[in-house]
């Protein structure tokens, strides 16, 4: 019997999904039920239910999955311990992130990661928070990186930094000239927002809440380029993270006013699954991202849209915030 049998029961009795099984795993839905087939046959049982409404564990199953999280538990344990013995930093690591972090403040951290650790298979995937979530506890990825994190049982949460966040207009907007501006003054401004899920709109709408300013949401978008877009050509004003911006501003196509009354900045950090055992470059890349993510901020757009050179495609073609 090899370990991979038992992962794939683990992942999928944690998932429930054979589809998702057969993604983390790197295998098809039909090698998945062939080994689900196979441990029933081994120890002559049926494991899951065979029902199209729900997916679940029978009692033998519900046992089984108990005693394979443990035994993958403990193989990895042994894979890492062996790797530190013999001082190999190698293998994959799967990243998961925000695309706001991913695509302005990560990049520089990825590329020190790949000089010192070039033997290290880095994927690095973009998606909604919602789906950072699903797949670190899916074990779909190894750790995922997020604004705002949302406290789990079962998960880890190590802050990384913090991001500001500014108000921004065109160039020729009556308040480009502010030095700042309260929240207060910003009620009955055309806004062009996040949609309503998306942690940070939920933070902004909680702070103009506060301030008992009312603005108009002319826009909701799912990514921060489409904001931007929409701030420049004078659709509305916005308020977005310093770091996703300074380009255009830079170039003079975006003005960015700082926020007064507040700690207007939002949280960044990582989250690992609470059992998941660290390899070796998992370790050493939580250890690059100790140092402050807002020191990596002052990157190109060029180096920001190919944030490393072992870095996977992005699923989704347009970056989320």
């Amino acid at each position: 019997m090899q370990i991979e049998s038992f992962k794939v029961f683990r992942d999928l009795a944690e998932t429930e999904s054979f589809t998702k099984s057969a993604q983390i795993n790197g295998i098809t839905q039909s090698a998945v039920s062939q080994q689900i087939s196979s441990l029933e046959r081994q120890f002559q049982t049926l494991l899951i239910e065979r029902s199209k409404k729900r997916f679940r564990l029978t009692r033998e199953g519900q046992l089984l999955y108990e005693t394979a999280r443990q035994m993958v538990h403990l193989y990895d344990g042994f894979q890492a311990r062996m790797q530190e013995l013999k001082d190999v930093i190698s293998g994959s690591l799967r990243v998961g992130t925000i695309y706001s972090i991913g695509l302005y403040n990560l990049p520089p951290y990825l590329k020190k990661f790949m000089r010192a650790h070039p033997g290290v298979n880095l994927h690095v995937e973009y998606m909604r928070s919602n789906l950072v979530y699903e797949e670190v506890t899916g074990n779909g990825i190894d750790l995922g990186m997020v604004a705002y994190p949302a406290r789990d049982p079962r998960l880890d949460i190590l802050p990384i930094g913090r991001d500001r966040l500014v108000m921004i207009c065109p160039p020729d907007h009556p308040r480009a000239r502010d030095a700042a501006v309260g929240l207060r003054a910003l009620d009955g401004e055309k806004f062009i927002s996040f949609e309503p899920d998306i942690p940070t709109r939920r933070a902004i709408d909680r702070a103009l809440a506060a301030a008992q300013a009312e603005v108009r949401h002319v826009m909701e978008v799912d990514n921060i380029e489409t904001v931007k877009r929409a701030v420049e050509i004078g659709l509305g004003i916005s308020i977005v993270p310093q770091s996703t911006i300074l380009q255009e501003v830079e170039k003079g196509v975006l003005a960015q006013v700082p926020l007064e009354g507040g700690e207007f900045e939002r949280p960044l950090a990582v989250i690992v699954k609470k059992e998941k055992v660290q390899s070796p470059a998992m370790k050493q890349f939580l250890s690059v991202l100790r140092e402050p993510l807002n020191a990596a901020v002052e990157v190109s757009a060029a180096s920001a849209a190919a944030p490393a050179r072992a870095a996977r495609p992005a699923r989704r073609a347009t970056p989320r915030a």
